[in-house]
């Protein structure tokens, strides 16, 4: 009643499966469902009572094994959930500009570490950095793979061995449980606490100054606020006080935030509209990287995938001796980061230079919509959804979140789909939307399955609606 291997083989499906996953995986998985249809069958499990029948459960098990074990683990997912900068999800989509640039220099060779106007070897460190010396002010700019590197990468090039100047109530812990004094132990340096939780106030960070100081380190609480009774000393007080003692000052901003403006000193006017799109509110709270650099710091480090919109990346700007420290630090080889993230930061930085980030970078995009904006399209998706058979999708308003450790507590007011089918509940009905192909990543409150299009690129609309029609 089961056929053989080899009459399978001859099969046009079976064919099919062995020129897209190959003879020996096909070869396995078809012995692996004969075996478990004949237990099944030996058990009383199955009741097949033809070779043809017997076939077709013999292939759906072998195609259905085969894909799963050849799908990869990192798969595309539409974003429901409206934290724009979704750590669990990728942070932020890049933009059709430097995915298309991304795949220009990934296809083939490039000039990663080759001078074309010289025609010898170059240096891959500096990429980007003219673009980002343009959009900051700053002197120089390296790039490594994030910017735990380059936190660590700084203050080991820097201050390793001396003692660093950090507020006690900046001694963050970021996602994943790394915390600012473990990356400065790793470092080599030696952490110098000075102040309070609440309150440091720059004459604290004057007493702690002594021989042994090589650096005031300021960290952006990012992922935190501390409201009430409170003090802070502003960054332009920090580098008076640098000054006066001859000590470095170096800013982690974390979010990247490029919030271009016209100054003097060589910033240039296209710069101006840049981010011009982002919500005042994000503006107030997150500090933007031109604004340190023109403080006076000397170095100042972000995250490329945060704010900027960009691929993952630690970026390092400021003045050109402390920046040509760290790319001679041997460090730089193991953070270093490859052609692919090159290609799509400096994509992305062209449109900022340009003053088309608010419209081409999806990040900002995103974070510039309004409630009215995202209404309309929710408005026609849950008239497509609660027109399918046993479905219901009803507006709610509510709020979207900026993720990634940026502006907490900034909400963005959006308009939200909520949606139910038949007696399922929310957790069930959320559990399905994650089976599908890509996944439908949607969060639940008050016991209610919310979709939050400020996430969905409007060409998934129409693909939202169809999957949900085979849940």
């Amino acid at each position: 009643m089961i056929p053989s291997i080899d009459a399978l083989r001859q099969r046009p499906a079976v064919r099919a499966l062995e020129g897209q996953f190959g003879a020996d995986a096909t070869v396995g998985a078809l012995r692996a469902a004969a075996a478990a249809l004949r237990g099944a069958i030996a058990s009383g499990d199955e009741a097949v009572t033809t070779e043809e029948g017997a076939t077709a459960r013999i292939e759906g098990a072998a195609a259905e094994a085969l894909r799963d074990t050849f799908r990869p683990s990192l798969q595309p997912v539409i974003n429901a959930t409206g934290v724009v900068i979704h750590t669990n999800l990728g942070r932020a989509p890049l933009s059709a500009q430097a995915i298309e640039h991304v795949a220009a220099v990934a296809r083939g060779y490039s000039s990663l570490e080759y001078d074309l106007a010289r025609g010898a070897r170059g240096r891959r460190d500096v990429h980007a950095e003219a673009l980002l010396c343009r959009l900051t002010g700053a002197e120089a700019a390296v790039v490594v793979n994030n910017n735990a590197a380059a936190t660590m990468i700084l203050l080991a090039a820097v201050a390793a061995g001396r003692e660093v100047i950090v507020s006690r109530g900046e001694l963050v812990e970021i996602g994943g449980g790394f915390r600012v004094p473990d990356v400065m132990a790793q470092s080599g340096a030696v952490l110098r606490e000075v102040g309070t939780t609440n309150k440091t106030r720059a004459a604290d960070y004057a007493a702690a100054i002594g021989d042994r100081t090589a650096l005031i380190l300021r960290v952006h609480p990012s992922n935190f606020r501390i409201q009430g009774f409170t003090e802070r000393p502003q960054l332009t007080d920090l580098v008076t006080l640098g000054k006066k003692f001859n000590i470095p000052v170096a800013e982690d901003l974390g979010s990247g935030y490029l919030r271009c403006r016209r100054r003097a000193g060589g910033v240039p006017d296209e710069c101006q509209s840049s981010a011009g799109g982002v919500p005042e509110a994000l503006g107030r709270t997150e500090p933007a990287v031109v604004d340190s650099v023109a403080a006076g710091v000397d170095a100042c480090c972000f995250s490329g995938d945060k704010l900027l919109g960009g691929p993952q990346a630690g970026i390092i700007v400021g003045r050109a001796p402390i920046v040509d420290r760290i790319r001679r630090h041997p460090l730089m080889r193991a953070l270093r980061v490859d052609k692919m993230t090159y290609a799509a930061l400096e994509a992305t930085l062209v449109e900022y230079a340009a003053g088309r980030a608010a419209d081409s970078v999806p990040v900002q995009r995103m974070l510039a919509l309004t409630a009215d904006d995202i209404r309309a399209r929710a408005t026609a998706l849950a008239s497509a959804i609660g027109a399918m058979r046993g479905w219901r999708a009803t507006l709610v308003d509510g709020f979207s979140a900026v993720g990634g450790g940026s502006a907490p507590g900034v909400e963005l007011p959006t308009c939200l789909i909520a949606i139910a089918k038949g007696g399922l509940s929310a957790d069930a009905l959320e559990e399905r939307c994650r089976q599908l192909t890509p996944p439908l990543i949607a969060r639940i409150e008050q016991d209610r399955l919310l979709l939050d299009l400020r996430t969905v690129a409007p060409d998934e609309d129409r693909a939202i609606a169809a999957l949900l029609g085979g849940v």
